[in-house]
């Protein structure tokens, strides 16, 4: 009877290997990943730094707000005598008081401080200013009104008017209740031109100088947007990291049939100044023209308007609390507006190993996109949570922030640009990486992973995504993951 040795063969070889050292290929080194999509949202978000601003009310206080607009932003514009009725003697019960009003309505506040006025019975600068020395003019506006100004070449109110900036900067430079400030003062209104007047001037270059000068040495921590119109002033602002400020969005020809400040003023104040990228490091805020309702009743397009704003990139709109335009069609046109003025954060793909080993380090993978008009400018951090069914949390800032994420951009003031007929694109996607070290005590098991952008020093989430699933406390659960030991 003949044997068939090739089954004993067979299992004698499985032997024989089962003996020897297991040696592990590169595909079975490779730990698993899990690849997850997060879905985007277009609902409007409410996130510091941007947005609709109120203007002189907080939000709660706001009449004409929608309860579906969201306001992140108080603004308001006092003049110098406000902020120090007395010399050498800041409001601040006055300035504090809004402050936490501000705070109490879920908003910061950005503010301005002007010496100019155009209304003899409010004219802006300390009343006491006369009475140490200061030399006041009198300056004609408009049809031969007479109106007091300070002279801000003055030797007396130069030297008060830097002391009061530098002090107001000492006490409220990076309070975490203020957004921004104007770099304002100079000329009516503080908006850095002394037009519609034949007599009034001016400040001489020099003084400018010193009071920018004044401004950058006394805001170091909170952002400045300088005035438009502040000619050479706003260039040099503006490379020492200021950000720019514009107060007539949507003049289509309101004032003259030739000159209006979309097709005539804007573009050339921009190009003489050379500010066109200062956005992409300070914020860019606009002013409506009137109000909205003037827009609608000259039949100007809103369209253009908003792509006009988002195209320059800005992160602010104030219309005053003015009333908005009551027909329904101009609702759609401003949900569209907002829903990307400002950033706007969208996760689009987060990879993270399938399981993570306590005293390792595991590697997360991240595709982020700005889908807004302008780029975050705080340094928030990316964090990532572990927490389990039992109450455990743990909470991990690796090293990716958010500021360098930039929007989309158009060639500006070109043809096709006032037919505007074209969208502001998504920026560029940002692909990330980022790394957690688990460390040992924590427990092995299941665990939900979630997302979210903390402060630059909190733990706690700092803004809202473009994607669904917020969770109450401002997480975004986006995966499940094994920890093992």
């Amino acid at each position: 009877m003949k044997t068939d040795l090739k089954p004993m063969l067979v299992l004698l070889g499985l032997l024989v290997t089962s003996l020897l050292p297991h040696k592990t290929t590169a595909a079975e080194r490779i730990p698993a990943m899990v690849t997850v999509t997060p879905q985007e949202t277009w609902e409007l978000l409410s996130n510091p730094g941007m947005g609709w601003q109120t203007f002189h009310v907080a939000r709660m206080r706001d009449k004409n707000l929608p309860d579906w607009l969201p306001s992140t932003v108080h603004y308001a514009r006092w003049g110098w005598g406000t902020l120090e009725p007395q010399a050498g003697r800041l409001d601040t019960g006055f300035l504090d008081s809004v402050l936490k009003e501000s705070r109490a309505a879920g908003q910061r506040l950005a503010f301005r401080v002007m010496c100019c006025s155009t209304s003899r019975r409010d004219p802006y600068f300390p009343a006491w200013l006369k009475d140490v020395g200061g030399r006041i003019l009198e300056a004609e506006y408009g049809a031969g009104l007479k109106m007091p100004v300070p002279d801000l070449d003055d030797a007396v109110v130069l030297e008060r008017h830097l002391d009061f900036i530098g002090r107001l900067g000492e006490r409220y430079d990076g309070h975490p209740d203020i957004d921004h400030v104007d770099l304002g003062s100079v000329g009516w209104w503080g908006e850095w031109h002394m037009s519609n007047s034949k007599t009034a001037r001016m400040p001489t270059p020099e003084t400018q100088r010193k009071i920018v000068d004044a401004y950058l040495a006394a805001f170091k921590k909170t952002p400045l947007l300088m005035l438009i119109g502040g000619g050479p002033m706003l260039t040099y602002a503006t490379q020492h990291g200021c950000g720019w400020r514009a107060d007539c969005l949507g003049d289509m020809g309101g004032f003259s049939k030739t000159w209006c400040h979309m097709r005539k003023g804007y573009p050339g104040w921009i190009r003489k100044a050379g500010i066109q990228d200062a956005w992409k490091t300070a914020p860019v805020a606009w002013e409506s023209c009137w109000d909205m309702r003037r827009w609608v009743q000259e039949k100007w397009s809103l369209r253009f308007i908003f792509n006009y704003a988002l195209a320059l990139h800005g992160s602010h709109l104030n219309n005053k609390s003015a009333p908005l335009p009551e027909k329904p069609e101009v609702r759609a046109e401003i949900e569209r507006f907002v829903r990307r003025l400002g950033y706007r954060l969208v996760l689009r793909e987060l990879r993270h190993p399938a399981t993570l080993t306590v005293g390792g380090e595991s590697v997360i993978a991240m595709k982020w996109q700005n889908v807004g008009s302008a780029p975050c400018y705080r340094p928030y951090r990316v964090a990532y949570r572990l927490s389990n069914a039992k109450g455990f949390r743990k909470v991990f800032v690796g090293t990716v922030t958010v500021e360098k994420w930039l929007p989309g951009s158009v060639p500006l003031f070109t043809n096709d640009f006032y037919r505007g007929e074209w969208e502001l694109p998504n920026g560029e996607i940002a692909a990330v990486v980022d790394t957690i070290a688990l460390p040992a005590g924590v427990p092995a098991g299941e665990y939900s992973l979630s997302i979210a952008v903390v402060g630059t020093e909190s733990l706690a989430p700092a803004i809202r995504l473009g994607i669904k699933g917020r969770g109450e406390d401002g997480w975004y659960p986006v995966s499940t993951i094994r920890v093992g030991h």
